[in-house]
């Protein structure tokens, strides 16, 4: 009989803070737009002697807005501590970090997993993904530290640039409470949403400003050991993330099921060739000589700052699928799609606002049309210049028939290109929907008239024809037709024929 087995898995995920600064000096923290490596920095950042740190005050503020959405408490007395290593890409020879007391703790997020998420060996696959529940997630730590520079491999050298040095990044560590890959991709896709709704990280992980590494063991199903465990570093999207968990979770069982030993050590991702390569063993908290960071005195956070700064969090997606869910009717699915990006719920709202028909109707044509749009022309919802009200407008058109759907893309196209009125350019292409049942009735018999042979096979039993003739419609009349009106004459006019025979 073979053992069955479930991973434990844990995320770290690393968040550049939106901020104007760096995170101890006065230096652009917008490395992007750096013209040049190396040319935004300064003796603070870039590790010289006799420089002294200075802390970001808004940096701690957006950590503490995150730890509070998080749901964590915010501790009152916090400290920075120095996390001693040698790297080439951090210049002082440690990092400004936080230890022992971090600005956040004891947080949890739920999140949506496989009700029977076991692996089985030998690669016989994952259970199946219909039945879900919800599992809180703890979230152990929030803490805020100081990012490293950006190097660069050659052939047979490396290149530094510091202009990314000493950038605020917040880490967010979760306990080990997650047993499967469906459960860490849900986490760290609402981690990314919590991110981008509290506007603290743009979330663009091929930038590398949000970047994830996975922590994982595998034990026997039924056990609460927890087993040696590897840490995968540096994932900056989330089919690596997948993809890279997947595969070590199988490469962990496959060395238990030949009686092997799971080393502890830190992993790189290979995604070209799929598979996980070591870097060094793993490091533990003494390996890293923590000690308190002299020149940066404890932080005292009053309870009054503490609430300041939770007045200021918005409705988070988990509140806000709720809403859309009981106040517009719809289904958890669509609700999960609106509230994906909080710019695409604030759109979606302001469209319902100012537009008669329903919430439902709305949602199809901001996930249909709308989104196909955006996708094709490689823009995002932040892109978007297209009032909500033309939109509204638009649909409304559409839903009291005075044009077709197909015409509603024409004027959606046109709109998003050229900005208008989508009346009037209703009005210019002549898109006004023709409900005139004789009209429609002329067009009709017509058709069916002059294609007799397609008539005769269509009531022989080839109904695959129906749609041909619609299309016959569709292009007689421009697409202008009422379809429904036109679909209730073909269906008559058809069987008429039919009993004819």
């Amino acid at each position: 009989m073979k053992l069955t087995y479930e991973p434990v898995i844990g995320l770290e995920i690393h968040a550049e803070l939106l901020t104007n600064s760096k995170m101890f000096c006065g230096c652009s923290a917008d490395y992007g737009s750096a013209p040049e490596p190396n040319t935004n920095i300064c003796p603070t950042c870039t590790g010289l002697p006799g420089a002294m740190p200075v802390v970001n005050k808004k940096a701690m503020e957006l950590a503490a807005l995150v730890g509070l959405a998080l749901n964590c408490s915010i501790n009152k007395h916090n400290t920075f501590a120095r996390k001693n290593y040698y790297y080439p890409d951090l210049p002082k020879g440690y990092q400004i970090s936080q230890y022992e007391l971090p600005i956040a703790e004891k947080g949890w997020l739920e999140v949506d997993a496989p009700s029977s998420p076991t692996l089985l060996p030998e690669g016989e696959g994952s259970s199946p993904l219909s039945l879900r529940e919800r599992v809180r997630v703890r979230v152990r730590r929030v803490h805020i530290e100081e990012d490293t520079a950006k190097l660069s491999h050659e052939k047979n050298y490396a290149l530094v640039d510091f202009n990314r040095a000493g950038v605020p990044l917040l880490e967010i560590v979760s306990e080990p409470d997650m047993r499967s890959v469906e459960a860490a991709l849900d986490y760290a896709t609402k981690v990314r949403a919590i991110l981008r709704y509290l506007g603290v990280n743009s979330g663009d992980m091929e930038k590398g400003v949000l970047r994830f590494e996975a922590n994982i063991s595998v034990r026997p199903v039924g056990s609460d050991e927890f087993r040696t465990r590897t840490e995968i570093k540096n994932l900056n999207s989330f089919r690596a993330l997948a993809r890279a968990s997947q595969y070590e979770i199988e490469r962990q069982i496959k060395i238990y099921e030949e009686g092997g030993t799971v080393i502890q050590e830190t992993l790189g991702w290979d995604d070209v060739r799929g598979v996980t390569t070591s870097q060094r063993s793993k490091e533990e908290a003494h390996d890293y000589r923590y000690f308190p960071e002299p020149d940066l005195p404890p932080l005292q956070l009053s309870d009054a700052w503490i609430e300041s700064i939770r007045s200021q969090l918005p409705e988070l997606p988990e509140a806000k699928t709720s809403r859309f869910i009981s106040d517009f009717g719809l289904t958890p699915s669509e609700a999960r799609f609106l509230t994906s990006e909080r710019t695409l719920a604030d759109y979606f709202e302001s469209v319902v606002a100012k537009s008669k028909s329903p919430a439902k109707t709305i949602h199809s044509w901001i996930a249909g049309e709308f989104m196909r749009y955006l996708n094709d022309s490689g823009l995002s919802i932040d892109d978007v210049t297209l009032a909500p009200q033309a939109l509204a407008k638009l649909i409304d058109m559409v839903t009291d028939k005075t044009i077709g759907a197909s015409a509603g893309k024409t004027v959606l196209t046109e709109l998003f290109k050229n900005g208008g009125d989508p009346a009037q350019i209703v009005k210019e292409k002549n898109l006004l929907q023709m409900t005139d049942v004789n009209a429609i009735q002329e067009i009709v018999t017509k058709i069916l008239n002059d294609n007799p042979k397609e008539v005769d096979e269509y009531n022989a039993g080839k109904e695959t024809l129906f749609q041909w003739f619609m299309g016959q419609v569709a292009r007689a009349t421009k697409g202008k037709a009422d379809p429904n009106v036109a679909k209730e004459l073909m269906v008559k006019g058809l069987e008429e024929r039919k009993n004819r025979r």
